[in-house]
């Protein structure tokens, strides 16, 4: 992804809710530079991983010069994969992507502790949502989460995979998106 496309997309836009449809093959290289494309401008944010564990995921952005200084990570992975979970400042724990409830009130916390009104908040990924939760809950999760992305005033970047099985869920999730990004 050439520097700046994300933000020139939602060029003028304070806070926006944007779907981010993403080969398969460029997944991690168009992450990587949506993060730091945001991190780069100052802005500070929340980071949802339901893939990497944070420690990769913490080790993989840091190689690829991407401050991290500003995120708090949010992990639904490593607990799954039965990794070692160290209290860290930087990143709250949850239990599994299956678990929504968790991963909502922890969403809320982290934005909530972040001072400034500029910030964003990343989701990584809707496609490993569906691989733990039926469409229907998916669909209605996004929703949510949409409407609490604008309370938040955030700019929001929900990942998903493009994937034949998923294009329906994504065709009906972009009416509660203010762009899609076909990345």
């Amino acid at each position: 992804m050439p520097k700046g496309k994300l933000l020139q997309k939602v060029e003028g836009m304070k806070q926006f809710v944007a779907l981010a449809v993403v080969d398969s093959a460029k997944y991690h290289a168009t992450n990587t530079n949506i993060i730091k494309e945001l991190t780069s401008n100052g802005i500070p944010g929340v980071y949802v991983t339901l893939n990497k564990p944070f420690e990769t995921l913490k080790n993989s952005l840091s190689k690829k010069g991407v401050d991290l200084s500003n995120i708090i990570f949010i992990d639904a992975v490593t607990k799954t994969v039965g990794g070692k979970v160290t209290k860290k400042k930087e990143c709250l724990f949850i239990g599994s992507p299956d678990n929504l409830s968790d991963i909502s009130v922890s969403m809320d916390q982290a934005i909530m502790a972040i001072p400034t009104k500029d910030k964003f908040l990343f989701f990584d990924s809707l496609s490993t949502l569906l691989l733990y939760n039926n469409v229907n809950v998916v669909a209605k999760f996004i929703h949510f989460l949409s409407g609490k992305m604008r309370v938040w005033k955030v700019k929001g970047i929900i990942i998903s995979l493009r994937k034949k099985k998923d294009k329906e869920l994504i065709d009906e999730l972009t009416e509660y998106c203010d762009v899609t990004l076909k990345l």
